[in-house]
């Protein structure tokens, strides 16, 4: 099951940077909406993962 879910997810990733190139050039507006989407998700990610590793060592330079 969780081999699915998995699969699923880099689909999605993959089809998400398919319409990303796609927009660039000019798709549709359903692509540029769905490269929007993904762009945006990467971002919130990037973000996500700089707050993580701000924690982290915070949390261990005030130990000690």
């Amino acid at each position: 099951m969780i081999i699915l879910v998995l699969l699923g997810v880099l689909v999605l990733a993959v089809g998400g940077c398919v319409c990303v190139v796609w927009a660039e050039r000019g798709g549709p507006r359903w692509v540029r909406a769905v490269a929007t989407m993904t762009l945006v998700a990467g971002k919130v990610v990037r973000h996500s993962t700089k707050n993580r590793r701000r924690d982290l060592n915070g949390s261990s330079g005030d130990d000690g």
